[in-house]
């Protein structure tokens, strides 16, 4: 495979350099995968400059951070959409089981959605059977007169 280098598209540019700096473009320009010095500075230079910009706009990640979290948060809405499709699967049944088995009149369902959503933001969320099964023993303890 012979891979073309034309020079056409690129500027020259004179550069003057220590000693210590051309030792180490001698030394590390191979171990890097380049095939010539010239390349081995033009990316040098490149990742500079996007570290230079990164290091400028504080308020935006590199590219390479920003692409993995959108992955992985892509993942994670994908999961969170398939649990909560099962989960509004498994509601809808249980919902469908209480109203054929009470007949309950639109104030009593009004007064229960009233109860649920004061029982949900008191809980901020964390509700469990165990709870909602020690405060409906409570209720029933305390008849009216």
């Amino acid at each position: 495979m012979v891979i073309n280098m034309s020079t056409e598209n690129k500027d020259r540019l004179a550069l003057r350099m220590g000693p210590d700096t051309k030792r180490k473009i001698d030394q590390w320009y191979k171990a890097a995968g380049c095939r010539s010095k010239n390349q081995f500075v033009e990316r040098a230079v490149n990742f500079y400059v996007d570290h230079l910009a990164v290091q400028d706009d504080s308020g935006t990640l590199p590219r390479a951070v920003l692409s993995s979290l959108d992955g992985r948060l892509g993942m994670f809405e994908d999961r969170l959409a398939s649990l909560l499709y099962k989960h509004s699967v498994e509601l809808d049944m249980v919902m469908g089981l209480l109203a054929d088995a009470y007949e309950l009149t639109e104030e009593e369902m009004r007064r229960r959605r009233a109860d649920s959503v004061r029982n949900v933001k008191g809980t901020n969320g964390r509700l469990s059977f165990e709870q909602k099964v020690r405060s409906a023993d409570e209720t029933e303890d305390e008849w009216p007169d």
